[in-house]
């Protein structure tokens, strides 16, 4: 993102924070037909949890690397240019949030994006960024 378009972003930001209710009372009605779409605490606590493994650009990059095909440590470390010590301390940590799965073969072990769910996720936010780039 340019710094262009983040002093757009935040004075937008600065914008909506000055935008309140015109009236400090509760609509019930609407509190309780969407209080079961709110996410319970332990989800919220989970799925932050998810996106803090996803907060780093290393591990980014290693899943940009297995969207489309399994690779072993080494050739993570060698597209990435990280070390296969880096690589497999960064795959431990998606490991243990199971955002990535992995199958032994002989002495080489293959890691693979975990689900469509993952891919999915992933897809979307660099389309996302895409378009508003």
């Amino acid at each position: 993102m340019n710094k262009g378009q983040q002093n757009q972003d935040f004075d937008q930001l600065q914008s909506l924070e000055t935008l309140k209710c015109e009236t400090p009372l509760v609509n019930l009605d609407n509190v309780r037909s969407y209080q079961a779409q709110i996410l319970p605490t332990a989800k919220a606590q989970q799925m932050a949890e998810v996106f803090g493994v996803l907060a780093d650009p290393n591990r980014l990059r290693l899943f940009s690397a297995l969207v489309n095909q399994e690779l072993c440590v080494c050739d993570l470390a060698a597209l990435t240019k990280m070390t296969e010590s880096a690589v497999s301390h960064q795959l431990r940590l998606l490991k243990a949030m199971r955002l990535v799965s992995y199958r032994r073969e002989g002495r080489n072990v293959y890691y693979s994006l975990a689900d469509s769910h993952i891919i999915n996720l992933y897809r979307s936010v660099a389309e996302h960024l895409d378009e508003s780039t």
